[in-house]
C-alpha cells in the first residue's frame, strides 16, 4: 500500500508501555494540499487546537501521532508539549514547524511525556519509508484490537492514482465524530478547498453514521492530504473528476468506519439499522440512531436474543412520528414483526440464526412516509464494561 509522495514510520516510545507501538510519523516529500475536520466536543485537546490553527493555510508536510496519552485538559503545558514535539520533528525533517500537524489519543488529563517522544523521534525519522503505512496504523491504536486500513485505485483524466487511509477507534464512538483519528492520503492533485469539501461531504455517509456507545471525544481528527504525484490536472472545481475523487473517498472512509464499529470495544455482533417509511428525514435519522444506540437493543444482540420489543420501545421514544400498529421489523430476510405484532417463535428462531451468522441488517419499516436512513453499530458485551472500568489501570 504505497502512496507516491508519502513515507511512514512507527516507533515504540514507551508512552503506553514498553514494547508497544505508540508513536507514528507520516511525512510528505514536500508541502502538500491538506484539509481537516475535528471533534464537535466543546472540550478540545491541545493537538486539535494546534492542528486546526496550522491547517488554515491548507498546506502540511507531516503528521506526528501518539497513542496512550490524549494530551487533553492539560492547559498551557499540553499546548507547549505539542509544539515542542512537532518542532523537533520539523527540525529533524528539515521543514517548517508550522507544517507538522499533531494528533494524540489515549488517557485524558495526563501530561504528555515529551522526553519519551523526543527520544524516539530521530529513529522514527530515519525509518520513514513508502511502504510503512501498516506500521503507522498499528502505532495509533488504543483499545483497538486490530489496525484499520483501506485502499482505492482509480484513474483521473486517464492518470492512475491511489487513495488510502488508516483509522483508530473502538470506543467513545458516536455521530458528529467520535474517538477517531483518521488519516487519508492520495497522490491525486487537488486544491485544499476541494479536499475540505469532499471531507465534509463524506463524513455524513461514513463516520457520522456509526455509533458504539454514544460518547464523543476531545481528540477527533480526520486529515486528508494530497501529494499530486499522480500527475492529473489539479482538481479545483466541481465536475466529474471531483465527483470521482469524492466517490473514492466515500468508499475508503466508509470501509474504515465499518471497521471501527466491527472492532467496537468487546463487540461480538456488528449490525446495520435501516429505517424506511419515515415521515421526514429527521424522523428517519432519529429512529435509526435511537435503535442503534439503545443499551437494551445492544445487550439483546450480545445475548443473541431476538427481543424485538426492545426495538419497538426504542422507536417509541425516538421522537419519530409513526403508528405502532403499522411497523414491520426484520433481521435480514427474517421478518419478526408485521403491523406491530410478533410473528411467533418460528419467525424468531429464523431471525436468531441470522443474528448468529454474522453481520446483518436490522430492517425497520414505519409505513409513515418516504424517508429512510441508517446507522451502523455493534452490541454491548461484558468486555465493554471491563475495558472501560480499567482503562487507566
Amino acid at each position: 500500500m504505497i502512496i507516491p509522495g508519502f513515507r511512514f514510520a512507527a516507533a515504540m516510545a514507551g508512552i503506553k508501555k514498553p514494547g508497544v507501538w505508540d508513536l507514528a510519523l507520516m511525512a510528505a516529500d514536500a508541502p502538500v494540499a491538506a484539509a481537516g475536520v475535528y471533534t464537535s466536543n466543546r472540550v478540545k485537546a491541545a493537538p486539535v487546537l494546534i492542528c486546526r490553527q496550522r491547517l488554515r493555510s491548507g498546506r502540511a508536510q507531516a503528521i506526528l501521532v501518539n497513542a496512550g496519552n490524549a494530551n487533553a485538559c492539560a492547559g498551557e503545558v499540553g499546548l507547549a508539549a505539542a509544539r515542542e514535539t512537532t518542532g523537533l520533528a520539523a527540525e529533524l525533517l528539515g521543514i517548517s514547524g508550522g507544517l507538522v500537524l499533531p494528533a494524540s489519543t489515549g488517557v485524558i488529563g495526563q501530561v504528555l511525556p515529551v522526553a519519551k517522544i523526543k527520544a524516539a523521534l530521530p529513529d522514527l525519522v530515519a525509518n520513514l519509508k513508502p511502504e510503512g503505512l501498516p506500521d503507522a496504523a498499528r502505532a495509533i491504536m488504543t483499545t483497538d484490537t486490530r489496525p484499520k486500513m483501506a485502499h482505492f485505485q482509480g484513474k483521473l483524466h486517464g492518470q492512475a492514482y491511489n487513495l488510502a487511509g488508516i483509522a483508530k477507534g473502538a470506543g467513545m464512538i458516536h455521530p458528529d465524530m467520535a474517538t477517531l483519528l483518521v488519516f487519508i492520503f492520495t497522490d491525486a492533485a487537488a486544491t485544499p478547498a476541494v479536499l475540505k469539501t469532499l471531507l465534509r461531504q463524506s463524513l455524513p455517509v461514513s463516520f457520522n453514521r456509526i455509533t458504539v456507545d454514544g460518547d464523543t471525544s476531545t481528540n477527533d481528527t480526520v486529515l486528508f492530504l494530497a501529494s499530486g504525484k499522480a500527475g492529473n490536472p489539479r482538481i479545483a472545481h466541481e465536475g466529474p473528476e471531483m465527483a470521482a475523487l469524492g466517490a473514492a473517498l466515500n468508499q475508503v472512509m466508509g470501509d474504515l468506519a465499518r471497521q471501527v464499529v466491527a472492532d467496537g470495544e468487546g463487540a461480538r455482533h456488528f449490525f446495520r439499522v435501516e429505517v424506511k417509511g419515515a415521515a421526514t428525514a429527521a424522523a428517519a435519522r432519529k429512529a435509526a440512531m435511537t435503535v442503534a444506540l439503545s443499551p437494551l437493543v445492544k445487550t439483546a444482540m450480545a445475548g443473541e436474543d431476538v427481543n424485538w420489543g426492545r426495538i419497538m420501545a426504542a422507536l417509541g421514544r425516538s421522537g419519530a412520528r409513526f403508528d405502532p400498529e403499522r411497523v414491520d421489523i426484520a433481521y435480514g430476510e427474517a421478518q419478526v414483526v408485521q403491523n406491530g405484532l410478533g410473528l411467533g417463535a418460528a419467525a424468531e428462531a429464523r431471525a436468531q440464526e441470522v443474528l448468529k451468522a454474522g453481520p446483518f441488517t436490522l430492517a425497520i419499516d414505519l409505513h409513515h412516509g418516504d424517508f429512510a436512513d441508517y446507522y451502523e453499530t455493534c452490541d454491548y458485551t461484558e468486555e465493554y464494561i471491563h475495558i472501560n472500568a480499567s482503562y487507566r489501570s
